[in-house]
């Protein structure tokens, strides 16, 4: 039996076991909390908790039987908690691994000024959380290379799908349009996560992938076309020089960058929702929008 073991079964990591389950799989997945173990079981993901440190026994027993395993946990300052000193090696942890697959950010590019980039543009991480990440990234890599299994590192772009998308912020009236000039972002539906995923698994793919839609563009772009869906007015432009932001979303805006999803579509992946405008007109059409 094929098992994945999605470790941070989050927004994208629900996603990701709800393709693997439709494909064959078992499936597990961590959480923090008995609140959204209840959501996991529900999905028919067994959830399993666990905060991030030592690796509990029924993580441990579960990670035994892992034929495949998702990393989603983001590695903060003591770095991604299978490579922390006291752990027991992965191979130890997971003898009968044949895949595996860890969550990254297209934010480990850094600034490139509304170039494009690929996955052989050298890195150039400006946020604390991207080198974070670039460290994470490199100890996946190298246990892929000395086990000689398959390790797939998925640089996500910006993630939304239902219950997460603008327009249910227009529905809620947080829907801004935040207007920078050239200022450009990549995204990426929560499904088409699932389904590349699922696409390196099965194809034991291994290595950089980009994740993301086919339309880099302005993000009050976005915002425009779901107001436009819905039948409500644009939300007036802001000038981002003047916006009220958190740190953390201002720090958004200073990288600057087309992501180029060309190898993953040479390899033969068909993206469900290619662009911002399909995939919302799918989720208002469908009503999934809400969540």
């Amino acid at each position: 039996m094929t098992h994945l073991l999605i470790l941070g079964a989050g927004f994208s990591g629900r996603a990701i076991g709800q393709t693997f389950r439709a494909a064959g799989f078992s499936v597990s997945g961590t959480t923090r909390s008995t609140e959204k173990a209840e959501g996991l079981h529900a999905l028919g993901i067994a959830p399993i908790l666990y905060d991030g440190g030592p690796i509990p026994e029924a993580l441990a027993a579960d990670m035994a039987r892992a034929t495949h395993v998702v990393q989603s946990i983001a590695p903060g300052k003591e770095g991604d908690p299978l490579f922390r000193p006291g752990t027991p090696s992965i191979s130890a942890l997971m003898p009968k691994l044949a895949w595996a697959g860890y969550l990254s950010t297209v934010g480990v590019y850094g600034d490139h000024k509304g170039g494009w980039v690929d996955e052989d543009t050298v890195l150039n991480p400006v946020s604390a959380r991207s080198i974070e990440r670039v460290e994470a990234e490199n100890h996946w890599l190298d246990f892929g290379r000395a086990s000689g299994l398959p390790v797939a590192v998925l640089r996500l772009a910006g993630i939304y799908g239902p219950g997460r998308n603008a327009l249910r912020n227009m529905e809620e009236g947080t829907a801004r349009r935040l207007v920078k000039k050239d200022q450009v972002f990549n995204r990426i539906r929560v499904e088409d996560i699932g389904g590349a995923a699922l696409f390196l698994a099965q194809k034991s793919l291994g290595g950089l992938w980009n994740i993301t839609d086919n339309e880099p563009g302005p993000p009050q772009d976005v915002v425009a076309e779901a107001a436009w869906l819905m039948g409500l007015p644009v939300p007036p432009d802001i000038p981002f020089e003047t916006a009220e932001l958190s740190p953390m979303a201002r720090s958004f805006y200073g990288e600057n960058k087309r992501v180029s999803n060309a190898k993953l579509r040479a390899a033969g992946f068909e993206f469900r929702f290619p662009d911002y405008r399909q995939s919302l007109a799918e989720l208002h059409a469908s009503g999934r929008w809400r969540g």
